[in-house]
């Protein structure tokens, strides 16, 4: 128990849930390897910053901001990067950032990690767009809404293979989506108040419903070390997940009794 509340407490520091929550945040600095880079921090697929090495980045609706974070007491400000409109979440994998736009996904290369660079940009209809990278592929749901000005509620997988060139491997249609997670083959999405699914996602081009959470309210999840931590409207849940099995087995429960 006492390693799953750590974990936990490493999450909460470092990972923005959701706007629906009305929370802020981000991915904080951790001892993890995560997102494919030897010091990268660990969040849910709505954080809007994240950790990579020494630097701190931070998105806003049109904007992206570098911080320089190797001396942790006194963070230095670095550079603006200018990304258009309706931004909405960042996400690190091997050296890139891949941000969520309500207009599609942009990619940015971390070579100079002062100033990341365009490197493309996938575009889709307007939408709440969340997206988690695994390998050669992207997965980002897109979830009609009023603030997200689209009706499209579905997941697209996104082959990043050639990083200059993204394109549309498949779509799958789903209730509500919000956040995302994957882990090796198995992938969760989060449907708001209709629950939680579970996929095993070995066979990309037929991707197999597990089970299906329906009493779960989720809004973003984050699976790390079969330890899946589910953001809820009620609070932060942990649950013990075996892929292979298709099993969800409860730990326990932050609540949040208010905002």
């Amino acid at each position: 128990m006492k390693k799953y509340i750590s974990i936990l407490i490493i999450v909460l520091v470092s990972c923005e849930s959701s706007s629906d929550l009305g929370l802020s945040g981000g991915r904080g600095e951790t001892s993890f390897s995560a997102g494919g880079d030897s010091n990268t921090g660990i969040g849910g697929s709505m954080a809007r910053f994240t950790i990579v090495d020494d630097y701190l980045y931070t998105i806003d609706s049109w904007t992206l901001k570098s911080y320089d974070i190797s001396d942790q007491q006194n963070p230095v400000y670095k550079e603006d990067v200018n990304l258009g409109w309706g931004i909405e979440t960042i996400f690190p994998y091997n050296g890139n950032l891949f941000i969520g736009a309500q207009s599609g996904m942009h990619i940015y290369n971390l070579d100079n990690k002062q100033s990341p660079e365009w490197v493309s940009t996938y575009e889709h209809m307007t939408s709440c767009d969340p997206v988690v990278v695994q390998g050669d592929y992207a997965f980002v749901t897109l979830r009609g809404g009023t603030e997200c000005q689209g009706f499209s509620n579905q997941l697209d997988i996104i082959d990043i293979s050639d990083l200059v060139r993204p394109e549309l491997f498949k779509t799958y249609s789903m209730i509500n989506p919000h956040g995302l997670g994957v882990d090796d083959n198995c992938l969760f999405i989060t449907e708001g108040e209709y629950g939680l699914k579970m996929f095993d996602i070995s066979n990309l081009e037929n991707i197999e419903l597990i089970k299906h959470f329906e009493d779960i309210s989720s809004i973003d999840v984050i699976p790390f070390m079969d330890v899946l931590m589910v953001i809820g409207s009620d609070g932060f849940h942990q649950y013990n997940y075996d892929c292979e099995l298709g099993e969800i087995e409860y730990i326990s429960t932050i609540p949040i009794n208010s905002l």
